[in-house]
């Protein structure tokens, strides 16, 4: 068992890096270490709390972790952020993980996820916010970014999740074709995935 773990492992932190710079990253050893930390822990809890859909390491590499770091150029250097439905960690747990300068709050409905969620911070020496409630039920937090993955079986939620965000903060969600009106940028190695980008402005 050990040694299934250590292969998925190595093939994980390998996808890694041969992928990396089609994403615009660039990894050093210490990081894709504390990721592929973060990858196994996440292996142990998915059969009891579901937190991804089964994948290939080479899948998680890329589709999960590569895909949500899509997020940094959009971050400048000590940006606050909230993540709605983080779930799994995903998008910002990858970007805590590469950027320890950012300020998160993660927003998790679960009470079991969000044990994981704080056994995976402290498992990659990060520190984040979490609140366990529905983001509807919350006031926001004062960020500048609101993150977001996998909202397109939740679209009617989208002009919710505007209105309760700051003013003047900018929504970065990920998403297919049609998920909002918005300034979008393909994801690399997808044909119909998009990050969306869209400053909060009212009145």
């Amino acid at each position: 068992m050990l040694l299934v773990m250590q292969n998925e492992l190595d093939r994980f932190e390998s996808a890694l890096r041969s992928n990396m710079s089609a994403y615009g990253i660039d990894l050093d050893r210490e990081t894709l270490a504390r990721l592929g930390t973060y990858y196994s822990l996440l292996m142990r809890w998915n059969d009891r709390l579901h937190l991804v859909a089964p994948c290939s390491p080479e899948e998680f590499a890329t589709r999960h972790v590569l895909e949500s770091l899509i997020l940094l150029e959009h971050l400048p250097p000590g940006a606050t952020v909230a993540d709605v439905g983080s779930g799994a960690g995903l998008p910002i747990l990858p970007c805590l993980i590469v950027r320890p300068d950012l300020q998160a709050t993660l927003i998790e409905s679960s009470q079991k996820k969000t044990v994981f969620l704080r056994e995976a911070l402290s498992a990659v020496d990060r520190q984040a916010t979490i609140i366990t409630r529905r983001f509807e039920e919350t006031e926001a937090p004062p960020v500048k970014f609101v993150t977001s993955r996998a909202l397109d079986r939740f679209s009617p939620q989208i002009p919710v999740l505007k209105a309760w965000a700051p003013e003047g903060a900018t929504l970065l969600l990920f998403g297919g074709e049609k998920l909002l009106d918005a300034e979008r940028f393909l994801i690399p190695g997808s044909e119909k995935r998009y990050l969306y980008v869209k400053r909060v402005l009212r009145g």
